[in-house]
């Protein structure tokens, strides 16, 4: 079949508006990383929330345990409310729980900006984590239920992609006002966190609930309403309702339950959420949230020139990794590839780091080698790992299932960068040689992906489902047809030939 004229970005053009709509969820989410991590090096933060240390070089500095808490508490929030979705979602649609996150960020807010007690401004960390990991979890399912598979990679990539531009603005923020000797040097950054949860919020009154979730809920003509809005004029709406409410119908034939326990009942539910999971936690095995969280606080310690300049170096490296990345993966495929070549690059990064350091320390020689190795290191992870861990999390789970599999994989995800950022303050005593826990690690997590992660690339999730239930090994994914999606192609030629 030719591609027809309904097929373009221009024909899509709701859709992308929808689903622009979602990624400033991320660009949320990225920020909050950017602001913190940079705050914890400022002088104006640490005279209310650190203590004097003339021997650092800016003359403050902040305990271990309060450094835990306030990077930890954020993504130890958005780990119980990614493991908490599934239950949500059963009863409130997509919008709705974004609707919840925007209110959550807001007053958490709120608390962080009119506070100077550290026990409220846990408060606020912890409630930031709770809208935060709805933001993450329900604005990435409202994307792959919505996109259209040709386009999905495309809108995944460009959600990694806001993550990453929202870290770089965040940076970018801290770094213009932390020479500000006063409490506005870390205030001016934190009110623009008011931003994306107003623009959200009214933004989503103007576009559709996720149709999967509709039919999903056996609200048909809803789901056949959303699509038509999502999908181009003059669009066969009727053939993609039919196959949407076919593979629920299928998968409810295998388990007529959705709940927690019924990921893990079917050998084929059980293969996807594990999958799923173990997916989007590659991120972790690279020690990524260590560099993400800590970089201006570590490039500040290891008396690196201008700390909150090479921060805003180290984003801006990272953002067009991705940029790289969107101009030829979503055009030549080849996911898992790209998957082990990063986790291999961030692991030998990692290693050759921690041996460098560890032959000398504290050179100036050595300053220089370490920020040129972490500019390489996240241009490997985001332009590699990241955005392709968070698309197989959300493409492999069941429909019927997914807010409760994605939920449990973002919570995994969570955990582990919560005990990550927890642990890390620890690390900083090391310094570089943390290098030497996260090399084994990525390599471990590239020889999982070889062996055990499929490749669906350009596949509809009803394509998926197909290929799940039949059983295939990973490395018959990529090659194989799907004969219900012949089967509905056929149905569609006749009648168009009619």
């Amino acid at each position: 079949m030719t591609v027809k004229d309904e097929d373009t970005i221009r024909a899509h053009w709701r859709c992308f508006v929808a689903c622009g709509l979602m990624v400033l969820s991320p660009f949320q989410y990225g920020i909050d990383f950017g602001l913190i991590g940079g705050l914890q090096a400022m002088p104006g933060f640490l005279k209310i929330y650190g203590h004097p240390a003339p021997n650092t070089s800016i003359g403050w500095n902040i305990s271990t345990v309060r450094q835990q808490l306030i990077t930890s508490l954020m993504t130890l929030g958005a780990f119980v409310s990614s493991a908490t979705a599934g239950l949500v979602a059963a009863k409130l649609g997509r919008k709705s729980c974004l609707w919840l996150a925007c209110l959550g960020c807001v007053v958490s807010n709120i608390i962080m900006m009119t506070t100077t007690n550290i026990n409220a401004l846990y408060v606020g960390r912890l409630l930031n984590g709770l809208a935060n990991g709805y933001f993450m979890t329900f604005s990435q399912l409202f994307i792959q239920e919505s996109s259209p598979a040709k386009y999905r990679g495309l809108f995944l990539t460009a959600f990694q992609f806001c993550t990453s531009f929202g870290t770089l603005i965040g940076t970018i923020v801290d770094w213009a006002t932390a020479s500000r000797p006063d409490r506005s040097a870390y205030l001016i950054p934190l009110g623009l966190i008011y931003i994306v949860p107003v623009l959200l919020t009214i933004g989503l009154f103007f576009i559709p609930e996720s149709p999967r979730w509709l039919i999903l809920q056996d609200r048909i003509e809803d789901g056949h309403k959303s699509l038509q809005w999502l999908r181009p004029t003059g669009a066969q709406i009727d053939i993609e309702v039919a196959e949407i409410k076919a593979a629920i119908d299928k998968e409810r034939e295998m388990g007529s339950q959705v709940g927690v326990l019924d990921m893990f009942k079917n050998p084929i539910d059980r293969r996807r959420t594990i999958l799923a999971v173990c997916g989007v936690t590659l991120q972790a095995a690279t020690g990524s949230m260590f560099i993400i969280s800590y970089k201006a606080y570590f490039f500040t310690m290891a008396r690196v020139a201008d700390p909150f300049a090479m921060g805003c170096v180290l984003s801006a490296i990272g953002l067009f990794a991705i940029i790289l990345n969107s101009l030829i993966v979503v055009r030549y495929g080849r996911r898992r590839v790209l998957l082990m070549s990063g986790l291999g690059i961030c692991g030998i990064l990692q290693l050759i780091v921690a041996i460098v350091y560890d032959k000398n320390p504290g050179a100036k020689a050595t300053g220089q080698v370490l920020v040129a190795l972490s500019c390489l290191y996240m241009m490997s992870y985001n332009g590699m790992v990241a955005t392709y861990a968070w698309l197989s999390g959300g493409e492999l789970p069941s429909q019927r299932l997914r807010s409760y599999t994605f939920g449990l994989a973002a919570a995994v995800a969570f955990f582990a960068a919560w005990l990550t950022t927890f642990t890390a303050p620890y690390s900083l005593n090391w310094g570089p040689r943390y290098g030497y826990i996260w090399f084994p690690s990525s390599i471990v997590a590239g020889i999982w992906v070889y062996f055990f992660l499929p490749e669906v690339q350009g596949r509809t999730l009803e394509e998926i489902d197909e290929m799940f239930e039949e059983k295939l090994p990973a490395r018959k994914f990529r090659g194989y047809k799907c004969v219900r999606r012949l089967a509905m192609d056929e149905k569609a030629d006749v009648r168009h030939e009619e």
